[in-house]
């Protein structure tokens, strides 16, 4: 696998509900990207929501778009579906990306088989997408 994106993201809110079958939140976000395809940041809007219906798995579904320049300088926008479950303990192992943007640069990664993780950072999370 190899690493394509690593989008620091910075929670500033969670939204929750906890109902007697199931539970839900909204986390919102901002952040940005600085590597070798892409440099930018999260447009307003960004949020992962995230639901358990009991006993299931939490789920996870965040939703942003990223403005900023291509591999080539070029202006474009990206935009990212992450969908992911935790484990047992709470934890996600990996997310499965999905992926439209403006670029042509970066046109490929709308049908590229992508995986991503996620690990912890100081202002909340990284996430990185490699393709397989």
């Amino acid at each position: 696998m190899k690493e394509v994106l690593t989008i620091q993201v910075s929670t500033w809110q969670m939204i929750e509900v906890k109902g007697k079958t199931a539970e839900a939140g909204m986390i919102l976000f901002d952040g940005f990207c600085d590597c070798e395809n892409f440099k930018g940041r999260i447009l307003p809007g960004g949020v992962d929501t995230q639901k358990s219906f009991y006993p299931e798995a939490r789920s996870l579904s965040a939703r942003y778009i990223l403005e900023g320049t291509d591999r080539n300088g070029k202006e474009c926008r990206i935009f990212i579906e992450n969908n992911g479950t935790a484990d047992k303990e709470g934890r996600i192992e990996y997310t499965k990306p999905k992926i439209i943007t403006d670029s042509e640069s970066l046109g490929w990664m709308e049908t590229a088989d992508l995986t991503g993780t996620i690990t912890p950072w100081d202002k909340g999370v990284m996430i990185h997408i490699f393709v397989n």
